[in-house]
């Protein structure tokens, strides 16, 4: 359900999250530096121009900048059925035991006790038994038994699982840029996007310059991508994911309120994880978050974000973050002007503004 707050703001629709994008503006391939995207400042009464290395000179000495530093996992798997019928598996969450849970696509769902034979499976690859769905009986998800360790048999076997919109298939290239400078807890299926603009000499610049750093987990799983498909917001399921918020990070973003800075989260996930954390308390956990138009936000001062896909999730929590009629005019700037949208595409750098 979505969660805001109380008042007379006008009730949001699925359709006023739509906007028309050519084609040509969804990146396919990322900018040949990290920090040579652009960046979209929308920080003040009148958007400016920006290139994404600009940003430490945007900020201020006494803020937090707060990362989300999951690391993505080859987790897009090819096997075939003991029938020869040909799947595709998406490894959605790893567990104990050398369990996972999957989605599958396939042109017949197998049956529980099934033995999938993945990445050629006797032939040099492993395979994977199936135990039924996830997380119920009727669930969407497949919940299967590895024959090894899961993360070190998708590292061998696996391919990135780039965005459905990304039309080529994964590249040595792609193991390297679909990945964050500072990746660490390996369990995503897609990229904190927002966290690829920033190299390691702009990391450097962030430092010189005084500004802190802060790191969350969120594993962001392939829900990112599901679309809504409720005209009313309070009808759609959000997913869920994994996050937490260590007590570094805990005690940095007091000492970043305490020195009258601002926390600037790096992504929509990161914005998840601690708005998460400020409504439950619950410093580690699952959240299936749903922010929209009219959302409290308690912890998250700034964002740095990409371009989303209309009508989705992360198209309302930015509205929710800057104001709604903000947000559609600043995507119809960025369209006009040809930014690149996307996981590979450029940036954006907003404020908290009431809706």
């Amino acid at each position: 359900m979505p969660i805001a707050a109380p008042g007379a703001q006008r009730a949001h629709t699925l359709s006023d999250f739509d906007f028309s994008l050519p084609p040509e503006l969804i990146a396919q391939h990322p900018a040949s530096e990290r920090s040579a995207s652009r960046l979209l400042d929308g920080t003040g009464e009148s958007p400016v121009d920006r290139i994404f290395r600009d940003l430490p000179a945007l900020l201020d000495p006494r803020d937090l900048l707060v990362f989300n530093d999951t690391r993505v996992v080859k987790a897009r798997l090819f096997g075939e059925k003991a029938s020869g019928g040909k799947l595709e598996m998406l490894v959605e969450r790893v567990l104990p035991g050398n369990e996972v849970v999957a989605h599958l696509k396939v042109s017949k769902k197998p049956l529980p006790g099934a033995t999938l034979y993945m990445a050629g499976g006797s032939r040099g690859g492993f395979q994977a038994t199936l135990l039924g769905r996830w997380p119920d009986r009727d669930g969407a998800l497949f919940h299967l038994h590895f024959s090894d360790e899961p993360h070190a048999l998708m590292e061998k076997h696996g391919h990135v699982p780039l965005p459905p919109y990304i039309t080529h298939a994964d590249t040595a290239d792609d193991a390297q840029r679909y990945q964050t400078v500072f990746a660490k807890n390996p369990g995503a299926v897609a990229a904190p996007t927002a966290a690829l603009h920033f190299d390691e000499a702009l990391l450097a610049q962030l430092d010189a310059r005084g500004i802190r750093r802060a790191s969350v987990t969120l594993h962001v799983g392939a829900g990112t991508f599901q679309p809504v498909k409720t005209e009313n917001l309070a009808d759609h399921t959000m997913h869920s994911e994994w996050y937490d918020v260590p007590p570094a990070t805990q005690q940095a973003i007091a000492d970043c309120r305490a020195r009258g800075g601002r926390v600037v989260a790096v992504g929509t996930t990161t914005v998840r994880t601690l708005e998460s954390w400020a409504r439950s308390g619950q410093a580690s956990g699952d959240t299936s978050i749903f922010i929209t138009p009219g959302f409290e936000f308690r912890l998250v001062d700034m964002l740095v974000t990409n371009f989303h896909l209309p009508r989705s999730t992360l198209m309302m929590l930015v509205s929710a973050f800057a104001g709604y009629e903000r947000i559609m005019a600043l995507y119809a700037l960025a369209i006009r002007e040809q930014y690149r949208f996307f996981s590979y595409g450029d940036a954006m750098l907003l404020e908290r503004r009431a809706a």
